[in-house]
């Protein structure tokens, strides 16, 4: 998956983590399927940690503005990228 449509998934599904703040109980359903779109995005050993963490941040009230998805990306993208290049 390219980075450009990871980026735009990801903001998509940072906002659908609003929606509980209208609908309580959508976190039933976001919670473990956020975790599981967290490991089909990103893969490997960060990926599953993403995904813990997005379903801890889903599931518990009022932790929903974290925008998991959106700073995965940064993760990834920018601040792994700049530590690579640093170290070359």
């Amino acid at each position: 998956m390219k980075k450009n449509r990871k980026l735009i998934l990801g903001l998509i599904f940072d906002a659908l983590g609003y929606v509980s703040f209208v609908f309580p109980l959508f976190d039933v359903v976001w919670a473990p399927l956020s975790a599981y779109l967290m490991t089909k995005m990103y893969k490997g050993k960060e990926g599953k940690v993403a995904a813990v963490i997005s379903f801890i941040e889903e599931a518990l009230p009022f932790f929903d503005v974290i925008p998991t998805f959106s700073i995965m990306w940064l993760y990834t993208y920018v601040i792994k990228t700049e530590k690579s290049v640093v170290k070359t």
